[in-house]
């Protein structure tokens, strides 16, 4: 078994993809799985605080993570955070298509949302800003 070194793991392109057909669209589209950074950024806007209370905002969660994994040939993201509503109003069929090959190439799976939500309601708090 080979130990990597910091500059081997910081190197290293480890970031899982697939071409997908989209028939709806006229072509095909290649979906990557999300960095760290992008996946806490996902997890944060999909996430709606009640009171003392969070909830799972189900609202535009599929274009939400299809912007954050529709990709060009080497990998680079397509769509923007503004693009979010736009791609929203494109075929249910077709992002779901994308949306679960997005979650399975990102590590998402059903429980992983679930279990967010559980634990922001218990913990509604941890990791915010103090005053």
């Amino acid at each position: 078994m080979t130990i990597l070194n910091r500059d081997q793991i910081l190197s290293s392109d480890d970031l899982a993809k697939e071409l997908v057909p989209m028939p709806e669209w006229g072509g095909d589209v290649w979906v990557r799985g999300m960095t760290g950074a992008e996946r806490d950024s996902f997890e944060m806007d999909v996430v709606e605080q009640r009171g003392k209370k969070s909830a799972v905002n189900m609202n535009n969660m599929r274009a939400k993570l299809c912007s954050r994994s529709i990709c060009d040939e080497a990998g680079k993201l397509l769509f923007s955070e503004a693009d979010v509503k736009k791609l929203g109003e494109k075929s249910a069929a077709a992002l779901s298509r994308i949306f679960m090959i997005a979650q399975r190439l990102s590590g998402i799976t059903e429980t992983d949302v679930k279990e967010l939500a559980e634990e922001l309601e218990e913990n509604p708090f941890e990791g915010s800003p103090s005053d």
